[in-house]
Parts: structure tokens; sequence; C-alpha cells
């Protein structure tokens, strides 16, 4: 593995692009491009809007987020060197040999703007440590594992593609007024969940504007719920335990930004998130369109890429793959008949709640369904069951069992760490309702949580307390907290 990145990193030149660019631009260059641009807080979210070119956009990004996408590197740095075991340098010539060749050019702009306008704030980046924080889901769970079959390497992490996040989109007789309802919550490390707080509200110089979550310094929401101006709701579960990486493909950071800036229609969306599909980061990817109100779930694998669509129920997602093809082919023993596994428990309360509630479902009922706490494995039935990696909010902080499919340790600091929910009416609006922290309201202490779990001692430097804040709405245009 070593002799591999060596070799990379020896046959590569180390020329920055855009360096000598942004160097030249001087204060006033500065002024101009951010004359447009704009962020506030509010109930824990930093939100950001970009507006203009590809370049304009990206040093927007970099210059007004520079303190949290410093933040936010040095966290990936630490997880993602922790749990691959491979030093920094070999992200950053990951990125540049094998990512940046194959990121269109439109992109390559925003990402080299992104590092410039960070460097403009003092924070010492340059494109290839952006274009690996943008990356920091698709290469040490898709590339790394890929990379180390190809070299027969059994001196490695046992790495696993995790399965992130609890989501359903639903339409026509399932929900209250008829149209669609979807909702999301992100399950990840609390040591990237507390810092993946921004709403970008980006009008970029060609395509359709964007509303969305997102992680500082990344293009894309990267948990993937967002919306557009020409009416695509979107958002994904990843594929639990997937396999499969094409060294030729495009990043998936790319291309479901590319599709949702694009997209008008599903069609449209499908066709631009399969177009280079390199494998990394694969997704159930839930999609609906509010002018014609028909839904659709894309499982995206690499060789596998199943569709379906209705205008008349619903899709729900936490995890599992649901084709028997792609499970066969593309993931390493995902079993769908384990009900105690966390993306099985989750699914059959999904099931549970969707008829429970078919005809009733609006956004306000989402809130509920992202924040909630039953097991259905172990059937708890307490007012206040005590959630763990089988609830659809997730705190597997309170597991002894840990997710054994994603190899997370017993009490892993992770599980959901925001939610969103948005229906027809608001997105047609450009606009959707959030909750930073666990969407159930429950707080996670980081000093209480390492006296009591040492074992997570490594994350100490930058574990932070991750406190809910309320359910709060925003819009593209919003100018300020409250508006």
């Amino acid at each position: 593995m070593r002799a591999v990145w060596l070799l990379l990193l020896t046959t590569v030149l180390f020329a920055v692009p855009g360096a000598a660019s942004a160097a030249s631009g001087g204060p006033k260059a500065a002024d101009i491009r951010m004359k447009k641009a704009y962020r506030f807080e509010q109930a824990g979210w930093t939100y950001v809007h970009l507006e203009g070119s590809p370049q304009d956009i990206g040093y927007q990004h970099g210059y007004l987020l520079s303190a949290e996408i410093a933040d936010a590197l040095a966290a990936i740095k630490l997880f993602d060197t922790h749990q691959t075991q491979l030093d920094w340098e070999f992200f950053r010539t990951t990125a540049k040999v094998v990512l940046w060749p194959h990121i269109d050019s439109e992109y390559q702009k925003e990402l080299e703007g992104i590092a410039s306008g960070a460097r403009a704030k003092g924070v010492a980046v340059d494109v290839y440590d952006i274009v690996a924080l943008n990356a920091f889901e698709e290469v040490p769970d898709y590339y790394v594992p890929w990379l180390n079959k190809q070299n027969k390497s059994t001196k490695n992490p046992n790495l696993k593609a995790p399965g992130n996040c609890s989501a359903f989109i639903a339409t026509g007789s399932m929900t209250k007024d008829h149209q669609i309802v979807i909702a999301h919550n992100n399950w990840t490390s609390y040591l990237a969940g507390e810092r993946w707080v921004i709403i970008f509200d980006i009008q970029p110089e060609h395509g359709n504007r964007i509303l969305m979550d997102g992680f500082p310094g990344v293009i894309t929401s990267d948990d993937d719920f967002g919306i557009n101006s020409a009416g695509i709701m979107v958002t994904e579960t990843t594929i639990t335990q997937f396999e499969g990486w094409d060294p030729n493909g495009k990043p998936e950071f790319m291309r479901s930004r590319k599709a949702l800036q694009y997209a008008g229609s599903i069609d449209d969306y499908v066709r631009i998130i399969k177009e280079g599909n390199n494998g990394g980061y694969a997704n159930d990817w839930l999609i609906g369109d509010r002018r014609t109100n028909e839904i659709a779930y894309l499982e995206l694998g690499l060789k596998n890429t199943p569709l379906w669509r209705t205008k008349d129920g619903y899709f729900v997602s936490s995890n599992f793959p649901r084709d028997p093809k792609l499970i066969s082919e593309e993931t390493s023993g995902f079993d769908p008949n384990d009900a105690s596994s966390s993306p099985n428990a989750r699914h059959a309360r999904w099931e549970e709640l969707m008829k429970d509630y078919k005809g009733k479902i609006d956004v306000r009922v989402a809130e509920r369904f992202l924040g909630d706490h039953a097991d259905s494995f172990e059937k708890t039935a307490s007012e206040k069951p005590r959630p763990n990696e089988r609830s659809l909010c997730g705190h597997v902080d309170n597991s002894p069992r840990g997710i054994k499919e994603w190899d997370w340790l017993p009490y892993n600091p992770g599980g959901s760490v925001q939610g969103k929910a948005t229906d027809s009416d608001m997105a047609e609006r450009m606009t959707f309702i959030a909750r930073a922290g666990h969407p159930c309201g429950e707080d996670f202490l980081a000093y209480e949580f390492l006296e009591q779990h040492p074992e997570f001692a490594w994350q100490k430097p930058l574990l932070r307390d991750m406190r809910s804040g309320p359910w709060t709405i925003f819009k593209s245009g919003q100018k300020k907290s409250g508006d």
C-alpha cells in the first residue's frame, strides 16, 4: 500500500492549480467577488449565500467559512488518518492523481476558489486539501478498501462502507395534502456531524438555484438533502457494506452537486448522477418532482442501478439495499433477514410508521419521525424508550452492541446529527425546515461521554458538545436570522 502511493507521489508534479491567480488578486478583486455573498447564524446553523461564477462562488465559500473550513479539515484529518492508518499526504495525492482529472472544469474552478478564499483569510490550504475534504466520504470508505484489495494488502484496517442516515419520501394518498413530503436525518460520527451545520443558498451563473444543508468546504450537501428552483427534491441514505470503485469514474461529490444544479426532472437527475459513476459513496437516492408529484428511488450501485417510481405511494430508506442482485454482487454479505441490525430494524420501523400514518403525513409528522426512538427489534413500547443504533434517531453512543455491519464499536460516538424536511409547497418557495443536533432534541455532551468511554480519547482534541437547536425554517434568499 505504502509503495503504491509513494509511487504516485513521486510521479506527479505538485503544482497547485489556481495558486498564482489567487496570489495576484488584490483586496479590490476580493471585494468585487464578495459583493453579493453573506452569512449569518441561526439556531445552531450557519446560513451562507453564494452567487455568481464558479470561481466567485468558490471564493465566497472559502472566505466566508474560512474558520469553519480550518476546523472541519482538522476534524476530518484526525478521523480519516486514524481510521485508515494512512497520513494526510495519501489523501492529498489521491485527490490530485485519482480525483482531480475526472472533475468537470466548472467544479475545478469552484474548488480552486474555495482554497483561494480560505487562504485570503489566513488558512493554510491548497486545492488538494479541499478536494480531499470533499471526498471525505468516498476515499476512506470506498477507494481505500478497493485499493487494498488490488494490492492484496492484509496489514490495513478492515474498512467497510458505512450505512448512515434515515429518510423517506411520500406522495399521493400517503400524505395529508396528496403532495410530496420528504425528510432525512444525517447519521455520522459526532466528530463530523457537530460541524455539519451549514445551510447553503447557491445562485450559480448556470443551472438551477440550490438550497441545501452541507459541510464546510464541500461543494455538495454530502448528506444530500436539497431542493432546486426547477422543482427537484432529493435526499439519500448510504448502502451498507457496499464494495466497488471505478478509478476512471467521476467523484460522487461532483456528480451529486451537478445533478442538483442542472436537473429539471427525475430523469435528468438519474442521468446526471449516473454519468461517470465511480461507485464512491454508493447511495439509495430518494427523488421527487414537485411539478409532477412523482417520486423515485434510485439504488445507485456501480454495476446495478435499479429505479422505482410512483405518483401514489412512498419510499423509505435506512441503509438497507433492496435489490437482490445488488446485494449479491456488490455488498460484502449484507443480510436483509437480520432483524437485529440497524438498517433492517429501522426499515421495519419505517414500514410501521407509513402504515400508521397513511394519509396523515406532513412536515410536522416528518419531524416526529426523524426524532423517533422506537426499537422495532426489541419492541420498546414505553413512552420514552432509550434511543440506540436501531432507532430512526440514532444514538449509537448508547449502544453496547455498536453496529457490526459498519465496524462501529460499542458506544461509538455517532448517530443522527441533524434533521431536515420539506414538502411540495415549501419547495416551490425554496424553503425547508431543519434542526441542528439530534432531531429528538437531546444533547450530546463530549466531556461526560469521554469520561465514561476513554477508548475514544483519541477524539478528545476535537470532539465537542453537540447541542440540539429548535426546528427552524430556512429559505432561499433569506437575509438574516428570523427573516
